[in-house]
């Protein structure tokens, strides 16, 4: 019995361990509904929102979110978070996902995506983005999500 206790915890320790980034934080953040957004990201509109959905080898679905973002600013983007809010036919969020935007660096033979640090978004700049969501909650309504930038890095 003893035994079964100590393998217990030590897969706990383990499994958090992983899912752990460089910094010791947790990879999976998930800001809260009111979390403002960054003061920037009026700068930032987010425009041709498309949602895409494929398969994958466990049977299960991941959904895409295709969109644009231009930089109307003064400053030059190095890094963006952004909020997704989906919601079920009462209105009411049924999933928050919070995630950095990534931009779209080629599209044939298939999408590949990079980091905003790897292009930065300069001003005046305009750069197509994809959003990955590997699960979606069965009480979204199928609308597009809402999209909030929270936070915003420039240089």
């Amino acid at each position: 019995m003893a035994a079964v206790v100590i393998l217990s915890i030590a897969a706990v320790v383990i499994f958090g361990l992983e899912h752990k980034n460089h910094r010791g934080k947790s990879a999976a953040v998930v800001a809260p509904i009111s979390a403002p957004p960054d003061s920037y990201a009026g700068s930032l509109p987010v425009t041709r929102l498309a949602m895409s959905e494929s398969g994958n080898l466990s049977g299960g679905k991941i959904t895409y979110l295709d969109g644009h973002i231009a930089n109307q600013g003064s400053r030059t983007v190095t890094a963006i978070t952004v909020q997704a809010l989906f919601r079920d036919f009462a209105h009411e969020v049924t999933q928050n996902e919070t995630q950095p935007l990534k931009f779209i660096r080629v599209r044939e033979p298939y999408v590949d995506v990079e980091p905003v640090s790897a292009a930065p978004l300069k001003p005046g700049g305009e750069q197509d983005f994809r959003l990955v969501f590997d699960t979606v909650s069965p009480d979204w309504d199928g609308a597009y999500p809402e999209i909030r930038i929270l936070h915003v890095e420039t240089k």
